[in-house]
């Protein structure tokens, strides 16, 4: 079967690709990073290596501003290594439900037993600020798809592994935690829509993540979630949503969360 139409193979040639481009046969623990999240690539470690995704089998150039659109190899300071993933492909795009965890699929082929999936997103609940970085607790998953296919019953209990929330809290103490919310995209939501989110348990509102988590733990790797609250959700404040505000609030935040980021991942 060519690797087209079996993800698990398409996954494990595009690892094999990394560790040919990179010259770094194994990585431990791997990073998607979001929206204002860039910056930990630079002080996370050393970085070993970096290439554009679209040289990897399956990967795409980025689709949206703020992503880098490569792949590096970080060497981190007890001498493992961590592959941060900027080239996120959404939901949104059009590409399928494979391409959008394609990713996590190949972190994990790569060797990761650790997933940390961060990202930029709206805040419903009125307890988390713009600027914010909060722990994702659990997920709602309102995509309508799964990236698990055939009869493979994924359990998802403590998807968002306690262990490692533990971890950093035990950090940073202030964290708080929240239900992230996956919607397709790439519209912002209406009040109402907001609203029945609410009622539901959604407390973090964005358009990535819960796919990714899924095939993260499908794939038997650990994972972690952390969003920065780029703004209020639709009708949570005053003014209209636009991309830009996300990137400005990302572009504000990026040397707080690239400290937080590199102080989790060397306490893991």
């Amino acid at each position: 079967m060519s690797t087209d139409h079996d993800p698990t193979a398409l996954a494990a040639a595009a690892a094999q690709e990394l560790a040919r481009l990179t010259g770094v046969a194994r990585h431990d623990i791997a990073l998607t990073l979001g929206s204002g999240w860039g910056g930990a690539a630079d002080v996370i470690g050393e970085t070993v290596a970096e290439v554009p995704a679209d040289q990897v089998p399956g990967f795409h150039a980025s689709g949206v501003a703020g992503h880098s659109g490569t792949l590096r190899s970080i060497r981190l300071a007890n001498g493992s290594h961590a592959l941060l993933i900027g080239a996120r492909t959404h939901f949104y795009e059009g590409r399928g439900v494979r391409a959008v965890v394609h990713g996590v699929r190949t972190a994990a082929a790569a060797g990761a037993k650790v997933m940390i999936l961060t990202n930029g997103a709206g805040g419903v609940d009125p307890a988390f600020g713009a600027g914010e970085a909060v722990l994702i607790s659990d997920h709602l998953n309102l995509t309508a798809t799964s990236p698990i296919e055939g009869a493979n019953f994924v359990d998802l209990t403590d998807l968002y592994a306690s262990r490692l929330r533990d971890i950093a809290r035990s950090v940073e103490p202030s964290l708080q935690q929240g239900v992230y919310v996956q919607l397709p995209g790439p519209h912002y939501e209406t009040p109402a829509e907001i609203h029945y989110l609410r009622a539901i348990g959604g407390q973090i509102v964005g358009m990535s993540t819960a796919l990714e988590a899924i095939a993260a733990r499908e794939a038997g790797m650990e994972i972690l979630g952390l969003s920065l609250i780029t703004n209020p959700a639709a009708g949570m404040g005053d003014d209209p949503l636009n991309h830009e505000e996300v990137l400005e609030a990302g572009r504000a935040a990026a040397p707080r969360l690239a400290e937080l980021l590199g102080r989790v991942v060397a306490a893991l």
